[in-house]
């Protein structure tokens, strides 16, 4: 069955809808929403690594949870769905939206061209991965996070990898 996504045009309008197979393959322009958990002390971030069989940088790390947007769905409406179903976090505040000098939310590599609507939650309850998503997960430090971002080998998601070092202490 086919799953439908939302399509995108370049300047970030949402312009109709596709299958997310023939979005992929054709590298078609849609939005994705992804959260960056923060402790509610602001000095850690959650990092987990994808599963291996992820359609998409498979068994690559992440600080995101994160999703595309489906037709008509609100972008932090998408991101609080996205927190829930991979990370079994309901967060008591609304997420806040990132914002940073060096990117402006658009990945446009393959496989993809994207628009990311980010934003970030503190939290510090329990985390419940999604078996079929999240393979491990676990807190850093920002120095932490940093210091394996820096390093080019390391298998991390390359749209999340121009934002977070603008997020960064």
């Amino acid at each position: 069955m086919a799953e439908m996504i939302a399509l995108y045009d370049a300047e970030g309008r949402e312009i109709g809808a596709q299958d997310r197979a023939v979005v992929y393959a054709e590298g078609l322009w849609h939005a994705s929403a992804g959260v960056l958990v923060r402790s509610r002390d602001g000095s850690r971030i959650y990092v987990h690594k994808r599963t291996d069989t992820k359609a998409v940088f498979a068994g690559m790390h992440d600080c995101l949870a994160g999703g595309v947007l489906s037709p008509g769905e609100d972008p932090a409406a998408a991101a609080l769905r996205e927190l829930s179903e991979e990370l079994g976090i309901a967060p008591d505040d609304h997420p806040v939206p990132l914002v940073t000098a060096s990117w402006d939310g658009t990945w446009q590599d393959r496989p993809m061209r994207c628009h990311l609507f980010a934003y970030e939650v503190r939290y510090d309850g329990p985390i419940h991965h999604q078996p079929e998503e999240i393979a491990a997960g676990w807190w850093w430090t920002d120095k932490q996070l940093l210091t394996h971002l820096e390093d080019p080998t390391w298998p991390f998601v390359p749209d999340t990898r121009l934002l977070i070092p603008d997020l960064l202490r």
